[in-house]
């Protein structure tokens, strides 16, 4: 799944979609003029896939409300999760949310964000979470997600296993945290395991590296935490995506070509790419030597590409 430049049709997407095959795309406000440009804009690049014989295409966007919103007037612009008092809010987000995306061709939102905001106001998480009670993220945060889904848009549940408790932004460098997996899972987990109940569409895993759970990766390379704790030991087989590849978390510590190595081998099913650059057609020729080699990472593109193709199926009828 990629990000591109431009607000149109252009050579850039015919390049990613005819010729990379990119299974989704991911819009930024720089993609956004108004509603009938994003119709415009997701209608052709869909009609371009399937001119190709290929599956329809995620089109998704972080529409989270608050700092984080990616479509402003005149769609309607919420406040952000902190601002979200009680259930009714939290419906009435995604009721409008859902309607408006749908409106407009985007199949899949980037939320809610699920992680556990540390109290007072250090958190990296602060302006972004639903507070910092587990009960109350799970409350509103599966509300959001059944109010997404229930209208067709594919909710992506984020960030796993959570990032509440981190003071570095790893926008810009690699964030560690020394928590026990028993305070993780007596907090951080609560709100994704409920999500997972909920048949959530999508996990998004975080660039912050667990020390207690994983001391040399970060859950969005770790074999441990993607598929030894998220997959086997919390059950989940939906989709899970990466957080964007292009972060400094990422990028500042890892070539592109051995992230997509670490992905296959920890049954991750979508590498996140969201600017523009060489790292995206690196990525795809890593994909396409590592699978043609290797036994291991091709069932795990296989089996990535079953989970993906469930979804679109589920959702946009592929």
């Amino acid at each position: 799944m990629v990000g591109f430049e431009g607000t149109h049709f252009n050579s850039d997407l015919e390049f990613l979609i005819s010729t990379l095959k990119v299974g989704g795309l991911i819009l930024f406000a720089q993609n956004i003029v108004d509603p009938d440009q994003v119709r415009d804009l997701c209608s052709s690049a869909q009609a371009r896939a399937k001119a190709c014989n290929q599956p329809p295409l995620l089109i998704s966007i972080d529409q989270e409300g608050g700092k984080v919103a990616r479509l402003k007037a005149p769609f309607t612009e919420f406040t952000g999760n902190p601002h979200i008092h009680n259930i009714d809010d939290a419906a009435h987000f995604a009721e409008v949310t859902s309607r408006e995306l749908s409106a407009v061709g985007i199949n899949m939102n980037m939320a809610p964000v699920l992680d556990v905001a540390l109290p007072g106001p250090e958190g990296i998480m602060r302006d972004r979470a639903f507070g910092d009670d587990p009960a109350w993220v799970t409350t509103l945060g599966m509300t959001v997600i059944q109010g997404l889904q229930a209208k067709g848009i594919m909710a992506v549940a984020k960030h796993f296993p959570g990032i509440g408790k981190t003071r570095l932004d790893s926008h810009e460098e690699l964030p560690f945290l020394d928590e026990s997996l028993e305070l993780l899972e007596k907090e951080d987990f609560l709100p994704f395991e409920a999500a997972i109940q909920r048949g959530v569409a999508g996990i998004m895993l975080s660039h912050i590296c667990y020390r207690q759970l994983d001391e040399e990766w970060p859950a969005s390379l770790s074999v441990k935490i993607a598929n030894e704790l998220l997959r086997k030991r919390m059950g989940f087989q939906g989709v899970v995506m990466t957080d964007d590849l292009d972060m400094g978390a990422v990028t500042r510590h890892f070539t592109i070509n051995k992230a997509i190595r670490r992905i296959l081998a920890a049954d991750i099913d979508i590498a996140l790419i969201c600017h523009k650059g060489p790292a995206i057609e690196t990525a795809f020729e890593e994909l396409l030597r590592i699978t043609a080699h290797d036994a291991a990472a091709r069932t795990a593109n296989e089996q990535s590409l079953s989970r993906i193709m469930k979804l679109k199926t589920e959702y946009l009828g592929s």
